[in-house]
């Protein structure tokens, strides 16, 4: 059964069900003609609330660990998780990072994959001159090396730095003293 919302020559406005999209329009209570007209969107309601990125995660963003502030994330947190739980597609991949920079950059390493098909994956991705694809036969770590004149000769070394003594004020005492 899908519903449909109709109209008839006299203006009034009613719901239907209809076995399908190809059924005639049924007529109104008034005996008109009736034809179909587009229903409303409704598009208030909808969100699926703050995503667990964008919520805080540390004491001072939730305004100093103020009541009013945290029972509000922690009611958000609380619907985002039953919503994540009905929908298991919006959770996304909450495992872990390990690696996000180098050649993770594009993709990053996260806990339980494994590491040297990512590797692969990403050499792969470089020989076929993928995006922020790095040169597949440079070696992870290129030594480095200075020029000659570059190098120290002599071991350099820092002096100590003087102690100076600092200058204290004295304690007053504020027993026995009358006010």
């Amino acid at each position: 059964m899908i519903l449909y919302d109709f109209t008839c020559a006299e203006g009034h406005v009613f719901e239907a069900g209809l076995a399908s999209s190809g059924s005639p329009a049924p007529t109104c209570r008034c005996g008109a003609e009736s034809r179909r007209r587009p229903s409303r969107v409704n598009t208030t309601g909808a969100s699926a609330g703050t995503p667990r990125e964008q919520m805080p995660r540390s004491w001072r963003s939730v305004a100093g660990g103020h009541p009013d502030a945290v029972a509000y994330w922690h009611r958000e947190a609380s619907r985002r998780q039953k919503l994540e739980e009905r929908h298991p597609e919006l959770a996304g991949d909450r495992r872990p990072v390990l690696a996000h920079e180098g050649i993770f950059a594009g993709r990053p390493l996260r806990a339980g994959d494994d590491v040297a098909a990512a590797i692969a994956e990403v050499r792969g991705a470089a020989g076929a001159g993928g995006a922020g694809a790095v040169d597949a036969s440079a070696p992870d770590f290129p030594p480095v090396s200075r020029p000659a004149a570059a190098r120290p000769t002599v071991p350099v070394t820092t002096p100590p730095r003087p102690t100076v003594p600092r200058p204290t004020a004295p304690v007053r005492s504020t027993r026995g003293t009358p006010s």
